[in-house]
C-alpha cells in the first residue's frame, strides 16, 4: 500500500531541528513509499478514510519531540495517530493505543484500572514500542490501510460529517484534560487557539460549562473562532491577560505577580506557553497541559511559591474515547477548523497548511 513513511535521520534531525520550519521540507525524513500492509492475528484491516497532522507529529519531524520518550516509540514507521477509517463500510473512530491487550501481555496495573493510556509495557511483548502512528510494526493514518482489533473501533454515530468525526481522537485528550478541571471552577482562561485550544472552548461549553471562559488568541481569526465557540472574552496576548487580572510588583529589575486566573489551559504545545501559563494561575490554581513542550527552561517557583498544581493529559480511557465519539454530533463546527484535506503524495504542503491539514488516501 502507498503510505508516508518516517525514517529517521540524524543529519536531517540536527538540521531540522535547528532551522525549524526553515529547513526543507522535502529534506524531511518522510517519504511516500509501498509499505507491505502485515497480517496480524485477531486485528482488522481497516480502511483510512481521514488522517489528522498533529502537533506531535510535527515536533517529531522538526527534531523537538522530548528525547525520554524516543524509547516508547519505534520507527520506521507510517505517522498518523488520528485516524478515521472505514470497515465493513461503516465509518469508525480508531482508537491508536497498543496497550497490554493489544500485545497479548496479562493487564498492568495502570491497565487493570482501565488505564491503558498510562500502560507500563508500551515498550513490551511482540509489537516494538508505541501506538499506532508511532510503532514499525503496525502502520498509522498516513497510508490507505491499518490494523486494529475489534474494540478499539468506534462506531460513528449517524449525520456526522467525516471531516468532524476524524477530531475523535484528539477530543478524547481535551476531554480527559478537562475533566481534571472538576469540580468546575469559576473561570478558565484556554491559552493558545490553535485546534487543541478551539477544541478546548468547544467542548468546555459542550460539557455543560456555564462559568466565564476566556481565551489568548495570537490571530484575529483564531479570536473570531473563539467566540463563536463559547468564549466570553478574548486576549491578544498572555501579557495583556496577566495584566487585566493580576497586580505587578517590582524590586530592582526584577518584576512579580500576584492574581491570576483559577484554571489555566495550556494548549500551545510550546516552552514559552507552558511558562505563560504558570504565571497566569494565580495563587493555588491551576494549570492543564494540552500541549506537549519538550525539553525547556522553566522557573519552577509557581509550583511551591504560589502552591499551583499541574496536570497533564496524553491519550485517554475506553470510555473517555467512546464518550467523545459520543458528543460529536452535538459539536457542529468544528469542521471548520480544517484547512486543507490533501492526498499523501501532496504533504510538503499540508505540513504548512492554515488550519488541520488532514489527509485522504485514495486507497
Amino acid at each position: 500500500m502507498k503510505a508516508l513513511l518516517y525514517t529517521p535521520s540524524l543529519p536531517r534531525f540536527f538540521g531540522a531541528r535547528l532551522l525549524g520550519k526553515r529547513f526543507p521540507r522535502k529534506l524531511l525524513p518522510l517519504r511516500l513509499a509501498e509499505v507491505p500492509l502485515p497480517e496480524r492475528e485477531g486485528f482488522l484491516r481497516v480502511r483510512v478514510r481521514l488522517s489528522g497532522i498533529c502537533g506531535s507529529d510535527l515536533a517529531l519531524l522538526y527534531g523537538k519531540s522530548p528525547p525520554s520518550i524516543a524509547p516508547f516509540f519505534s520507527f520506521p514507521a507510517v505517522l498518523g495517530h488520528e485516524i478515521l477509517g472505514e470497515y465493513e463500510g461503516s465509518l469508525v473512530a480508531v482508537n491508536p493505543l497498543l496497550a497490554c491487550a493489544d500485545r497479548g501481555l496479562p493487564p498492568c496495573p495502570r491497565c487493570q484500572e482501565g488505564e491503558e493510556g498510562l500502560c507500563q509495557n508500551v515498550a513490551e511483548g511482540p509489537l516494538a514500542p508505541g501506538m499506532l502512528g508511532y510503532n514499525r510494526d503496525l502502520p498509522g493514518g498516513w497510508g490507505e490501510w491499518v490494523l486494529a482489533r475489534p474494540e478499539r473501533l468506534y462506531p460513528i454515530p449517524p449525520g456526522v460529517p467525516e471531516e468532524r468525526a476524524v477530531f475523535a481522537e484528539p477530543l478524547a485528550v481535551v476531554l480527559r484534560g478537562l475533566n481534571k478541571l472538576k469540580p468546575w471552577p469559576e473561570e478558565v482562561l484556554v491559552l493558545g487557539m490553535g485546534t487543541i485550544g478551539l477544541l478546548a472552548v468547544r467542548l468546555l461549553r459542550a460539557l455543560g460549562y456555564t462559568g466565564r471562559l476566556l481565551a489568548v488568541a495570537k490571530y484575529p481569526h483564531q479570536a473570531e473562532r473563539a467566540k463563536a465557540f463559547g468564549a466570553d472574552g478574548v486576549y491578544g496576548s498572555a501579557k495583556e491577560a496577566l495584566l487585566a487580572r493580576a497586580r505587578r510588583y517590582r524590586y530592582l529589575l526584577f518584576e512579580g505577580y500576584r492574581g491570576g486566573y483559577e484554571a489555566v489551559v495550556e494548549a500551545s504545545g510550546s516552552g514559552r506557553g507552558f511558562r505563560e501559563a504558570l504565571a497566569l494561575a494565580r495563587e493555588g490554581g491551576k494549570v492543564l497541559l494540552l500541549g506537549a513542550p519538550g525539553l525547556e527552561v522553566v522557573d519552577l517557583s509557581p509550583f511551591w511559591f504560589k502552591e499551583v498544581a499541574l496536570w497533564g493529559s496524553y491519550t485517554y480511557t475506553r470510555e473517555e474515547f467512546r464518550e467523545a465519539v459520543g458528543l460529536l454530533p452535538e459539536l457542529e463546527g468544528l469542521e471548520s477548523l480544517v484547512g486543507g484535506v490533501y492526498p499523501l503524495e501532496a504533504w510538503p504542503e499540508a505540513l504548512v497548511a492554515k488550519g488541520k491539514a488532514l489527509f485522504r488516501p485514495k486507497g
